[in-house]
């Protein structure tokens, strides 16, 4: 991995290093220990789901508590609505254009992230950190493309999707619970996977006291298939989507209370978010809640692309406020980086900023472009309030998006006026749709994806003929 360093800049630090020691100035090192990391992440969580963002029948007093202790956001987006381009996203700083993963990973796939990508804990773990995955990867099921070839020192969760079931005719694995390399449970029971889930995740805060620690936990709910432990069975007035959510929010409560417990709590960041917008589900099982937004799930509308954003971070963040202004999982990866200590890779273009003095409301949020993707392509373009869809995916009537058509003309929104995307504003505002129609298409020209998927039916036929490793 090669990095952006200057001849002779470390003899220069070591050389300042020694001098503020010698004039009793205490270091950085002296000073504060390096922040410890907790990402969790709730599958497919939409964003009007949780108490601080409206939801009235389900209850979240858990993550409302880390709300009122922290940062919350009202424009945080994910590049793609969909899983895996989002968690690559996510770990990677890096657009799901530019790293090739922009479609989701199947059973028996030959692909995954590619090893030429640095995650957030590859260097995190140069920092001298411990790091975990805990929960769903979704990013490649082959061993070359598991947690622990990303920088993670444990795996302990899932690997796709709990609705990727076995498939006799596809041979598909079963969905096993994975410890290390071994399944130690096949199938998963999937009621109690948010359980251990926390309990493991506990464990290793447990384990990691005694240096800075990263901890990357990724709930499998709401996802469907729902499910839920037994005592969180039929509890929530939203059905079984409820009572997925409302354990989840029970185990982040445990995990807080871990946190303070350990005395871990006023030096950790901890971050809680989704993935992408929520399925909304039909009249026989109902899903969740874009809080008004249009757009579901696998779609670049708001409500497909625009999640959730928690931020705790004691002495840090401010406590009980709220953010308004455009912030993307891309940035969570140079946010950390920067508060660790270390730095990017000079040899790649990240899409990702350092959103620190945003989230302490020291500066507004970065100005900038925002793509949001399907599979190939630019969909949609976020600049400023302005908002401009070039193509869209089509709901199939129960709850999620499939095929993908191409608007024409473009379609474009002023969110500061229109969060709801109702008034196509296109005709009146002809310069800032070409502004960001050409911004989008220069950006997915431009780039060069680390790697291009196979579609789906090539994936699959590639996938049985090659032997697992």
């Amino acid at each position: 991995m090669r990095r952006d360093r200057r001849p002779g800049g470390g003899l220069v630090i070591a050389w300042a290093v020694l001098a503020l020691v010698g004039a009793g100035v205490p270091t950085a090192t002296e000073a504060a220990a390096p922040p410890n990391f907790v990402v969790i992440v709730a599958d497919d969580l939409g964003y009007g789901d949780l108490g601080c963002y409206g939801r009235r029948d389900i209850r979240t007093p858990a993550i409302d508590r880390l709300a009122s202790e922290g940062v919350r956001l009202t424009e945080f987006y994910t590049p793609s609505a969909t899983c895996s381009p989002a968690r690559a996203a996510l770990l990677t700083g890096r657009h799901p254009l530019r790293t090739g993963v922009t479609r989701i990973f199947i059973p028996k796939e030959v692909q995954g992230l590619p090893a030429s990508e640095v995650t957030l804990a590859e260097l995190l773990k140069e920092r001298g950190y411990a790091t975990a995955c805990i929960g769903k990867w979704h990013l490649g099921g082959r061993p070359q493309h598991r947690p622990q070839r990303h920088g993670f020192d444990e795996f302990y969760g899932v690997l796709y999707s709990n609705n990727m079931v076995w498939l006799r005719s596809l041979r598909w694995p079963r969905l096993a619970l994975i410890d290390g390399r071994r399944a130690v449970e096949s199938p998963a029971d999937q009621r109690y996977l948010t359980r251990r889930y926390t309990d493991r995740a506990i464990r290793f805060l447990e384990r990691s006291r005694g240096g800075p620690f990263f901890l990357y936990l990724a709930y499998t709910m709401p996802h469907l298939p729902l499910a839920a432990s037994p005592e969180f069975q039929g509890r929530s007035a939203a059905g079984p989507y409820g009572d997925a959510v409302e354990e989840i929010d029970a185990s982040v409560g445990q995990l807080a209370k871990a946190l303070e417990e350990r005395g871990l709590a006023g030096n950790t960041v901890l971050v809680f978010t989704s993935d992408n917008g929520p399925w909304t589900g039909d009249a026989a099982v109902r899903g969740g809640s874009t809080g008004g937004l249009r757009g579901i799930k696998g779609q670049t509308w708001e409500g497909g692309v625009r999640i959730p954003l928690i931020a705790r971070a004691p002495g840090l963040l401010p406590a009980g406020e709220v953010r308004h202004g455009p912030a993307t999982l891309c940035d969570i990866l140079p946010t950390f980086a920067s508060l660790a200590g270390a730095a990017l890779p000079a040899d790649r273009r990240y899409d990702g900023e350092d959103i620190l003095q945003f989230l302490q409301g020291l500066s507004p949020a970065p100005a900038r472009t925002l793509v949001f993707s399907h599979r190939s392509g630019a969909s949609a373009v976020r600049s400023g309030p302005w908002k401009l869809h070039l193509r869209v995916r089509e709901p199939d009537g129960q709850g999620r998006a499939r095929n993908v058509r191409r608007l024409d003309p473009p379609q474009l929104f002023r969110l500061d006026e229109d969060p709801g995307e109702e008034a196509d504003v296109a005709a009146e505002h002809p310069g800032v749709a070409e502004r960001l129609r050409s911004a989008g298409e220069r950006y997915a020209a431009e780039i060069e994806p680390s790697v291009r998927l196979r579609p789906f039916g090539l994936a699959i036929v590639r996938g049985l003929l090659t032997p697992k490793p």
